[in-house]
């Protein structure tokens, strides 16, 4: 067995045979921590492959099981797929080991017996976690093991129908003499964690760490080894979740599901708009409701801006749920196309239940709350909006209006405004469409 030491980058991976102060790659400062790597670590190659024609190629029908959450599912695109390896990352606490151990009991159900590795807590935790979740199934399996070799072994003998790893920074294998949660150690252990899933066809969820970015902790080339890569959001102040997909190779990635934090555990909301517009106040300046879409999801979410004047000579632009740098571009063309002045002012924008807007849609929704809290003048509640607004005043057609019109008639609203380019595909009843070219117009409409 031959070592060779090596220094490798504790935030992307880079490795080096010297140190440096600065890595090349990320260009983090102090990043190189030196590590031992093991040649005797790689598993053989196996039998080589040979380039077929694509015509040639059999399709493989995807084999999904139901993880028996129906919010879940829906982030893997339909349901868990047979070999594949699912990382799930967020703050502690947010419910990761919850939902697993949720899905577990379902799977346990359905498609046999789960083994669920913990490598942070012990059997009677998860025990006592269990009891609180009202779970007390034969077929699942309980392994408290950190050893990689220890744990294949484990899976080999029991032959489960799903495995859970709980978290792969906290395994190591004995054969690299770094500490767990270095990059050759989670590289490692997730590469044979790997080929076991391909080579046996189980279903392996692994539970990641979060740096305070939010990103997953360790190497990056962790997320090139799974097929799918699940974040769960969520602010603590609030019990709704919102669990996203940034990777999926067996479905897309811009379906979300929707939990709600109880004393059972993690519930799923089949309604998420009316629970995030359950408390929204009516008659209240500055309080708008935009139809955003995730995925094939439509949502309907309440924007809250407020706008004061400024005590400081630069006045702040603090957002929650939307994008800082849009909210600034749109206030700007508020103050050259509209004439609002709002140099003076500080403005704060939130998106109301812990949801992220990431979408241009939500664009004519920002500049009407902040319009409305600025000239104090309340927006009807029963109106909402939707449009992508340009660096000329300009609204802009959005993608699949329909569906977004449909949900919130659903809920009882009575008027659209949206871009006059998307009226053409919207054809519903009982909602006033009112089509708009420019910024002015919709101003001029809604106030």
């Amino acid at each position: 067995m031959k070592n060779r030491t090596l220094f490798a980058c504790q935030k992307c991976g880079y490795q080096t045979p010297k140190w440096l102060g600065k890595c090349p790659d990320c260009g983090a400062w102090n990043s190189m921590a030196e590590e031992t790597a093991c040649q005797s670590a790689r598993l053989p190659a196996g039998e080589a492959a040979k380039p077929l024609p694509l015509s040639q190629v059999k399709r493989d029908l995807q084999q999904r099981s139901s993880c028996g959450i129906a919010e879940l599912d829906r982030v893997l695109g339909g349901g868990l797929v047979k070999g594949s390896i699912v990382l799930i990352g967020g703050d502690p606490g947010i419910g990761k080991s919850t939902l697993l151990l949720q899905a577990s009991a379902h799977l346990t159900g359905t498609a046999g017996s789960v083994l669920y590795v913990s490598a942070e807590e012990s059997p009677e935790q998860i025990k006592l976690r269990s009891l609180r979740l009202g779970i007390n199934s034969d077929g699942l399996y309980l392994l408290a093991e950190t050893n990689i070799e220890r744990i294949i072994t484990q899976i080999t003998a029991l032959k489960p129908q799903a495995v859970i790893i709980d978290s792969i920074q906290t395994v190591f294998t004995a054969a690299i003499e770094s500490a767990p949660g270095s990059v050759s150690q989670v590289r490692e252990s997730a590469g044979r964690l790997m080929l076991l899933a391909k080579g046996s066809g189980i279903p392996i969820f692994l539970v990641g760490h979060v740096t305070k970015d939010g990103a997953l902790a360790g190497p990056r080339v962790l997320e090139h080894l799974v097929d799918t890569v699940l974040y769960f959001e969520g602010d603590s102040g609030h019990a709704f979740r919102i669990l996203r997909a940034a990777k999926n190779r067996f479905g897309s990635t811009n379906e979300i599901g929707v939990f709600e934090m109880k004393d059972s555990g993690l519930c799923e909301v089949a309604n998420p708009s009316e629970l995030f517009l359950a408390e929204r106040p009516l008659g209240a300046s500055g309080s708008v409701v935009v139809a955003a879409l995730e995925g094939t999801r439509p949502l309907l979410v309440e924007l809250q801006a407020l706008v004061s004047s400024t005590s400081f000579g630069t006045p702040r632009r603090t957002t929650i749920g939307v994008d800082h740098n849009r909210l600034s571009l749109l206030v700007a063309v508020l103050e050259k196309k509209v004439g609002l002045q709002l140099s003076g002012h500080d403005i704060f924008m939130n998106a109301v239940g812990g949801v992220r807007l990431n979408e241009p849609a939500a664009d004519l929704g920002m500049i009407m709350a902040v319009a409305s809290s600025h000239l104090d003048k309340p927006v009807d509640p029963q109106t909402f909006f939707l449009g992508e607004v340009g660096l000329s005043g300009e609204v802009r057609a959005v993608s699949q209006p329909e569906i977004r019109v449909k949900e919130a008639a659903k809920l009882g609203f009575k008027r659209c405004v949206l871009p006059e380019g998307s009226l053409k595909q919207v054809k519903v009843k009982g909602v006033e469409l009112a089509g708009v070219k420019r910024v002015e117009e919709a101003l001029a409409t809604a106030l």
